[in-house]
C-alpha cells in the first residue's frame, strides 16, 4: 500500500463515521415516530366493564376455547397458558408468552384496558407491538362482551404459573420491535370504539367466529411478502380462506372450490368434522389436530352449525370442476394390474387402509378419491403426511384415535413421489404429478428422528 492510498483511506473515515451516525439518528427517529405516531388507541387505564362473577368466568372459559388460546400458549408438557411454545416464522422462532395471572411473569398486572390493547390491538402494557403470531388482526373483531368475559377468566379462572418468558429466537436486526409498529399501522384493522356482539343470526354468528375468535384466516388465507393476510374477510376479497401454507403444511381452501375446497362437503358433514375430527370420508391431520383438540370439539352444536353455514356460504375462489369418481383404477388393482407407475407401491403400502377403490373406511381412514387435499395444487401436506405420519385428534364425541405411520424410513424420495402421483391421478383425481425433488426438499423439514433417507438403490435394502 503506497502513501497516497493510505492517505485517501484516512480521508474517507470521517465520511464513513458521519454516515453511520446519520443512519443511527434516522433509526432512532423512526423508532420514536413508530411509538408516538402509530398509536394503538384504546384506554390502557380502563377498568373491567363488569365484575368477575362465576357466570362471566364460565363464559370467558368458553370464549378462550373459541379463540384456541391454549393451542399456542401451552407448551408440550407445560402448564396451561404458561407459554413457551416454539412457533416457526419466516424471521425466526417466536415463543408464546405466559398469559396466566402471575403478576411478575404473566399478565396478572394487566388492567382491563391493557388486556384489551394486547388482544385486539397488538400492543402490550409496555407499549411494545406484539409479533403478529398473536392474531390480533382477527381478534380486533372480538366483541366487548366476549373480551370482558375473557379478561375475567384469565384473571380469576386460570391458575397462575410463575414461568419467565423464553427469549425470542429471532436474529438482530429482525428482532427489533419498533418496525412492527409500522406493520401494525399498515395492516392491522382499526378497532371500533365499541364492538357489538353479532346477534342470533347463525350466518352472522358464523362469520364472527371464523373471522374473529377462530382466526381461521391466519392459516387458511395466503399472505403477502410483508406477511400480512391478503384479506381479513370475504368482503375484502375471495382470497380470504382460499388456502395458505403454515409450517410445511398446506391449509386448504375453506371456500366452495369444487375440487380443492369445501364444494363437495355438506354443511352437516363440516360441522361433524370440526366437532369430532372425522367424518365417513374425512379426517383431520396436521396443525388442525390442535384446533380440534383445544377448540372446535368444545363448541356448542349451535356454534358448529353457524361456522359450517358461514363457510358453506363462501363462493369458490377457483373455478374448478368437481371430481367425478372413476372406477377404472379400482378395477385394474382388483384384477392385479399394477403396471402403472406407483400402482404396486400403493398396493403394498396404502391399500390396506385406503383400499383399492380409494374410499378408505368410514370414521377411520379417509377416502382418497375426490379428497380436496389430494386434488390441491400444492402436494406439501401429502408429502409431509407420508414422511412423518399423523394421528387424528381424539374428541369428546369421538375419543378413538387412528394413526397413519411414517414412511420416511421405508420409501425413497422417488417412491414417495411415484405413489403420490398415482393417488393424485386415480379414481377421478386429476392433480399434477409429484416430483422426487419436492419430496427431497420437504424431507429435511420433517420432525427430527423421522427423516433419514434420500433416494437410494433398492437392492441395498
Amino acid at each position: 500500500m503506497n502513501a497516497s492510498t493510505h492517505s485517501a483511506r484516512r480521508r474517507r473515515w470521517p465520511t464513513v463515521i458521519a454516515t453511520i451516525v446519520i443512519v443511527l439518528i434516522v433509526l432512532v427517529i423512526l423508532a420514536w415516530l413508530g411509538s408516538k405516531l402509530v398509536r394503538a388507541g384504546g384506554d390502557p387505564q380502563a377498568a373491567a366493564p363488569a365484575a368477575a362473577t362465576p357466570a362471566l368466568i364460565a363464559q370467558g372459559a368458553y370464549v378462550a376455547k373459541l379463540g384456541d388460546c391454549a393451542a399456542c400458549h401451552t407448551a408440550p408438557g407445560g402448564k396451561p397458558f404458561a407459554g413457551g411454545l416454539a412457533i416457526a416464522s419466516p424471521v425466526g422462532t417466536i415463543y408464546s408468552t405466559n398469559i396466566t395471572p402471575d403478576r411478575d411473569t404473566g399478565i396478572g398486572a394487566y388492567s382491563y384496558g391493557e388486556f384489551e390493547r394486547a388482544v385486539r390491538r397488538g400492543v402490550d402494557r409496555h407499549g411494545h407491538t406484539l409479533y403478529p403470531a398473536m392474531p390480533y388482526p382477527s381478534y380486533a373483531k372480538v366483541s366487548d362482551a366476549d373480551l370482558t368475559a375473557l379478561y375475567a377468566y384469565f384473571m380469576h379462572g386460570v391458575q397462575p404459573v410463575r414461568q419467565a418468558n423464553h427469549a425470542e429466537g429471532i436474529p438482530w436486526p429482525l428482532s427489533m420491535r419498533w418496525p412492527l409498529a409500522y406493520w401494525r399501522g399498515l395492516f392491522a384493522p382499526r378497532v371500533a370504539a365499541s364492538v357489538p356482539a353479532p346477534g342470533d343470526d347463525p350466518l352472522a354468528r358464523g362469520a364472527y367466529l371464523v373471522e374473529g375468535l377462530g382466526h381461521c384466516g391466519a392459516c387458511h388465507t395466503p399472505r403477502a411478502v410483508t406477511l400480512q393476510e391478503k384479506a381479513l374477510s370475504d368482503h375484502d376479497s375471495s382470497l380470504y380462506l382460499s388456502g395458505g401454507v403454515n409450517d410445511h403444511w398446506v391449509a386448504p381452501s375453506l371456500r366452495g372450490d369444487a375440487a380443492s375446497g369445501l364444494g363437495g362437503m355438506s354443511e352437516a358433514g363440516l360441522a361433524t368434522l370440526l366437532g369430532t375430527g372425522r367424518t365417513d370420508r374425512s379426517a383431520i391431520f396436521g396443525g388442525m389436530t390442535d384446533v380440534v383438540a383445544h377448540s372446535t370439539q368444545y363448541m356448542s352444536e349451535a356454534d358448529l352449525k353457524a361456522v359450517a353455514r358461514y363457510l358453506k356460504s363462501l363462493a369458490p375462489h377457483r373455478q374448478e370442476t368437481a371430481v367425478k369418481y372413476d372406477p377404472a383404477t379400482h378395477q385394474a388393482l382388483f384384477a392385479g394390474k399394477v403396471a402403472a407407475t406407483g400402482a404396486q407401491l400403493y398396493v403394498d403400502n396404502c391399500a390396506t387402509c385406503h383400499r383399492t377403490d380409494g374410499q378408505g373406511y368410514a370414521q377411520v381412514f379417509p377416502t382418497l378419491a375426490g379428497n380436496p387435499v389430494v386434488n390441491g395444487d400444492d402436494p406439501a401436506s401429502l408429502i409431509h403426511l407420508v414422511l412423518a405420519g399423523g394421528t387424528m385428534p381424539g374428541a369428546q364425541a369421538a375419543p378413538t384415535q387412528f394413526t397413519m405411520p411414517p414412511f420416511d424410513q421405508r420409501l425413497s424420495d422417488r417412491e414417495i413421489a411415484d405413489v403420490l402421483s398415482f393417488v393424485r391421478t386415480s379414481w377421478g383425481n386429476r392433480a399434477a404429478a409429484v416430483s422426487a425433488a419436492q419430496v427431497r426438499k420437504l424431507r429435511g423439514a420433517v420432525p427430527a428422528g423421522r427423516a433419514g433417507m434420500t433416494d437410494y438403490d433398492p437392492r441395498k435394502r
